[in-house]
């Protein structure tokens, strides 16, 4: 077994998001029953002595049935609606599933904006960092009754990658209809040249031949959603095991099916975290090639001299997106001047502007390549 699977196995802190097609049947319908077989394995997980913290989708697709819906609505107000009445469902089953194990279940709702916003991401942290203390299993879900665009978040995949940074997780397990990569898609692979499986991405070497799939008719996320949501946990310092729901006992086991995705050597600071993949970009900087160099490739402060283009309605202490002049974006940082004081101070030396306006635009402290 590989070092990383070894991780994921003793990993005392562990996220698992669960993808709609786990909880429903082939012709679509909610299926409580599967809930208990997950249920099963996740408590086996906590009674090995692991916290477990539950991103579940199913909610929509939930709500159907009770409704009276013959398929998945495809307006968002029926979307909402859904959502409203399929999230009872979906919570009571949980709650009725860990039930049989005296286990007490917490609901938490997101939005994409709760977590850009660094006071909800905050809060967020404490409630389930609180609910893990008082021994509650915390299902997390996106708060699709009040999202204004369809599943910010792709089908909860990236929502289970930001909620395994926020409660400081030792993994991610990513469990759906699919037991692992594929360089193709192994249903539509002819029969002379089947898909070829990828047992562990530790590069982007590992993935220069796979082509990702788009989601399914009843979720939203696909190979697509969950290979960028593994990465980013990965990028973020988190082991990531990508494996089937059928095979939950043996993902959450002993970690031998799926496959799984290295994490960086080092965790990113909660901070710079925040500033690449949570918070919400206000603005744009463009960048001339002599910025690009120095906060790119040695990791300096942005000062104004090095940009020549400022775009948005951004203040101090929002997080910008920074371009080159090809629009190509090389980095995220945390502006320390409103966009209209910046604009005047556009390419023009430290040393011409007046001593209030010396400090950096971007300090490297707040600044992260991409």
């Amino acid at each position: 077994m590989s070092a990383h699977r070894e991780a994921i196995r003793n990993a005392r802190s562990v996220v698992v998001k669960i993808g709609t097609t786990a909880l429903t049947t082939p012709a679509g319908k909610f299926d409580a029953s599967r809930l208990e077989y997950l249920a099963d394995a996740i408590e086996a997980r906590m009674k090995a002595g692991s916290d477990v913290v539950i991103v579940s989708s199913g909610a929509i697709a939930a709500g159907i049935e009770p409704l009276g819906l013959s398929r998945r609505p495809t307006d968002l107000a029926t979307k909402q609606a859904a959502a409203s009445v399929g999230q009872v469902a979906l919570v009571n089953s949980w709650s009725t599933a860990f039930a049989r194990y005296q286990r007490t279940v917490g609901q938490v709702l997101l939005t994409a904006h709760d977590i850009s916003m660094r006071v909800q991401h905050t809060n967020a942290a404490r409630t389930l960092d609180r609910l893990r203390a008082l021994h509650a299993v915390a299902i997390v879900n996106e708060n699709d009754t009040v999202a204004t665009n369809e599943i910010r978040f792709g089908d909860n995949d990236r929502l289970s990658a930001l909620v395994a940074y926020l409660v400081g997780a030792d993994a991610l397990i990513l469990l759906s209809d699919i037991d692992g990569l594929y360089d193709g898609d192994p249903r539509k692979a002819p029969a002379d040249k089947p898909a070829r499986f990828i047992p562990e991405v530790s590069g982007p070497a590992d993935l220069e031949d796979v082509t990702a799939g788009q989601g399914s008719s009843l979720g939203t996320g696909g190979m697509v959603s969950k290979l960028s949501s593994a990465l980013l946990a990965a990028d973020a310092g988190t082991p990531v095991l990508l494996a089937a729901a059928a095979d939950a006992a043996a993902a959450l086991g002993d970690a031998s099916v799926g496959t799984v995705f290295a994490p960086r050597p080092e965790r990113l600071s909660a901070r710079k975290f925040w500033v690449r993949y949570a918070a919400e970009s206000a603005g744009v900087l463009t960048l001339d090639d002599g910025a690009i160099k120095a906060v790119v490739q040695q990791r300096r402060s942005l000062l104004p001299a090095g940009i020549t283009a400022v775009s948005g309605r951004f203040y101090g202490g929002d997080v910008v997106e920074l371009r080159a002049q090809d629009s190509t974006m090389v980095g995220r940082g945390v502006v320390a001047y409103d966009a209209a004081e910046l604009a005047t101070m556009l390419g023009r030396s430290t040393s011409d502007l007046p001593a209030e306006m010396r400090r950096p635009a971007v300090h490297a402290d707040d600044l992260v390549a991409v």
